[in-house]
């Protein structure tokens, strides 16, 4: 039997170059042999998870749906979205200000990305929830002229606000260097050639780097949504009642851990896997884009004055 292998797509396909045209590949015995061992250690897995009574399927399929849990899984949407969405913000920012040739803010930015990627988010969630402990009251207003408000830390840092900022301060360091590694790939010869149209640097972010920096940025941003939904269980530690803490408070009432961890999982799974198909449709589009023009077109695109101030 033969396998169809593409190496591309684009005018090659039409016959315009050979070299670009799929190429059929045998199948070998390998191949087949491959396939019989994934189906018969698969269909052994499942066979045994299935019929092993330990896992009280019963009880699986009796609070997969429970009130409590649907619940936990909203207020865990709310806490990846938020933070997510928050997270991209402050990243992107973050990612102009350590692009930035003025050495204090491209160093303040430095500062800030060195210590949330260098302890734990498990550590920094437990550090702002218990931030009262070092600042029970603060003054929002100008420094050094007594105009402010004073702000009580310990009313509003409830464990929900110290999930979020914590969650939202860690994704942040994340993004900035993702939307950064996201800059790096616009050509040079692009924001030279805005420079000599005079175009402002927010002109150029918005018209230039930000737009040609997409490709990069979304697909790594698609795997970090789907990692901040997974990540929001450790706020579990703070008493918030997202998914894994509302399976927690039930199997701590009727001792049933494992069938209750095992709807907690089925979930999380459920989820991950609804968010990665958005994910791949996104990926391909942004692939197609970056792969539709021939190389010398792209060249010429990126030194051409003209196309940028399109």
């Amino acid at each position: 039997m033969l396998q169809t292998v593409s190496h591309g797509s684009g005018p090659g396909m039409n016959g315009a170059d050979p070299a670009l045209k799929p190429r059929l590949r045998r199948r070998s015995a390998f191949d087949y042999a491959a396939w019989i061992v994934c189906v018969l250690l698969g269909a052994g897995a499942l066979f045994s998870v299935s019929t092993n009574p330990n896992f009280q399927w019963g009880v699986v399929a009796k609070y997969v749906t429970e009130q409590s849990i649907l619940g936990g899984l909203l207020l865990t949407i709310f806490l990846t979205v938020a933070s997510m969405l928050l997270g991209t913000l402050l990243g992107l920012l973050l990612a102009i200000m350590r692009s930035s040739k003025v050495k204090p803010v491209a160093f303040t930015a430095g500062v800030y990305l060195t210590l949330f990627r260098g302890t734990p988010v498990l550590v920094q969630l437990i550090f702002w929830f218990n931030i009262a402990a070092l600042y029970p009251n603060l003054t929002i207003g100008i420094p050094f002229t007594g105009l402010g408000m004073p702000v009580d830390v310990n009313a509003i840092m409830s464990p929900i606000t110290a999930a979020l900022v914590g969650l939202t301060l860690n994704e942040a360091a994340y993004m900035a260097e993702i939307i950064r590694g996201g800059f790096a790939t616009v050509g040079k010869g692009q924001i030279e050639a805005a420079d000599s149209l005079g175009m402002s640097t927010g002109m150029k972010l918005r018209k230039i780097v930000i737009p040609q920096a997409m490709p990069s940025i979304i697909p790594a941003t698609g795997n970090q949504f789907i990692g901040m939904f997974k990540e929001s269980s450790l706020v579990s530690v703070l008493g918030v009642a997202e998914l894994l803490q509302s399976a927690q408070l039930i199997y701590a009432r009727t001792y049933e851990t494992i069938p209750l961890l095992i709807v907690a999982s089925l979930w999380y799974l459920l989820m991950t896997l609804v968010l990665s198909y958005p994910q791949s449709l996104l990926e391909k589009k942004y692939s197609r884009s970056t792969s539709r023009l021939p190389r010398k077109a792209r060249n010429v695109a990126l030194t051409d004055p003209e196309g940028v101030a399109r």
